[in-house]
């Protein structure tokens, strides 16, 4: 069951790499509910077993490529986000203090603190792309204008997968001429 999971995590982080552009810089948002993937209702049955075979799928990916990732803690923690410090320098993030846990945050999160180089959360991002998996409602923290993806890896475990990419906003009028790159 972890390894199919594990391989069903890279085919979806393969895949919305390509199909959203992704390139070093980039911000990814996570959402992730390990009771879902494991065919429970969200909330109720957390494993960082099934975290971990999750983030052994994409988590290497990701450095390798100088994607940022952003894992949404639970509504126990507001849905605060855990990024690496870097990310909240760069873009003048504040840090909120909080330390997830299994059962405060998620499992997913709890991965993610445990993974990260030099890890904070803070309450709010914009980023360029988003993973949800098992309906964990990350659109909070997408850029204004999201669109959807059809990726070909729908599940992981049990878990359905929405994401999505975002796009410069349309400004202007029946006269306006756009930038076809920023589609």
């Amino acid at each position: 069951m972890f390894d199919q999971i594990t391989k069903d995590a890279n085919a979806v982080f393969s895949q919305l790499i390509e199909a959203a552009g992704l390139h070093k810089g980039s911000v990814v948002v996570l959402g992730c509910s390990t009771s879902e993937i494991g065919g429970d209702r969200i909330g109720t049955h957390s494993s960082m077993e099934i975290a971990a075979a999750v983030y052994d799928g994409f988590f290497d990916l990701l450095k390798e490529k100088g994607i940022f990732l952003a894992v949404q803690c639970c509504e126990h923690l507001n849905r605060a986000l855990v990024i690496e410090r870097a990310l909240a320098e760069k873009y003048n993030i504040p840090i909120v203090n909080a330390v997830p846990q299994p059962k405060a945050g998620g499992s997913s999160a709890t991965t993610a603190y445990a993974r990260f180089d030099d890890p904070v959360l803070v309450e709010h991002i914009q980023a360029d792309a988003g993973v949800d998996i098992g309906g964990t409602l990350i659109g909070m923290h997408l850029k204004e204008t999201a669109v959807p993806l059809r990726l070909p890896q729908k599940k992981i475990g049990e878990a359905f997968v929405a994401s999505a990419r975002t796009r410069a906003k349309f400004i202007g009028g029946a006269r306006a001429v756009y930038d076809e790159t920023l589609l």
